[in-house]
């Protein structure tokens, strides 16, 4: 899957400026990418329960068909909620062009949702690992797709996913002359950008035309 790197102007992240003047002092790398994207932002995405839904249809598919394949569930459950998937029949689903796998994942998800198992309004209180650790429970929902989620719904500021191939193929390339780099030495090199790693990872996205598959 090809990470949706959103864009736009007025984005609602009071911590944008902050973060990004602390990483152009700390990173003349950051510096020159930050300085060839003027007026660019990341955008927050929308209703929890929709983007999540949207990561776990989008995964290992192209972003035009994971936009294909959302068009036709959305056109179809006519409200993207966890009540009416949960009520989906599974032919129904599959046959928007999901596999039966997916499928059940968007079924778990509602479930999930509906016991309260998943409860948005108790995020704010709860670090990144904690709400990591409530997404991973659901079926289809792994590590990278909840950093995903951290960093572009609930924007959280620090977050650097060393599982995105994006982000390692950036690192490579930008500081390490483009020989791979370990999950390690992208921590280590990404350690100068606390506590604004989100915004240090998503102007690393930006930085790579077209973003790689697979992040």
């Amino acid at each position: 899957m090809s990470t949706e790197v959103s864009l736009g102007i007025a984005a609602p992240m009071p911590y944008w400026e902050e973060a990004v003047s602390h990483l152009c002092r700390q990173d003349p790398v950051l510096k020159d990418i930050v300085a060839r994207l003027p007026g660019e932002r990341m955008t927050l995405r929308g209703d929890p329960f929709v983007a999540l839904s949207r990561a776990i249809v989008g995964q290992q598919l192209s972003v035009r068909a994971a936009q294909t394949i959302w068009g036709r569930l959305d056109k179809v459950a006519k409200s993207i909620a966890p009540l009416r998937i949960s009520r989906m029949r599974m032919s129904t689903l599959t046959g928007v062009g999901l596999s039966q796998r997916k499928a059940e994942y968007l079924r778990d998800l509602a479930v999930h949702f509906l016991k309260g198992e998943i409860v948005p309004d108790r995020w704010p209180l709860m670090d990144d690992e904690a709400v990591i650790e409530e997404l991973v429970e659901v079926r289809g929902i792994g590590r990278w797709t909840a950093e995903m989620f951290l960093i572009f719904n609930l924007m959280r500021p620090d977050i650097l996913p060393l599982d995105d191939v994006g982000v390692l193929t950036a690192i490579a390339r930008h500081y390490n002359g483009g020989v791979r780099v370990t999950r390690d030495q992208a921590r280590e090199i990404g350690e100068r950008w606390q506590p604004w790693r989100t915004v240090a990872s998503w102007y690393l996205w930006r930085s790579l035309d077209p973003v790689p598959m697979g992040s």
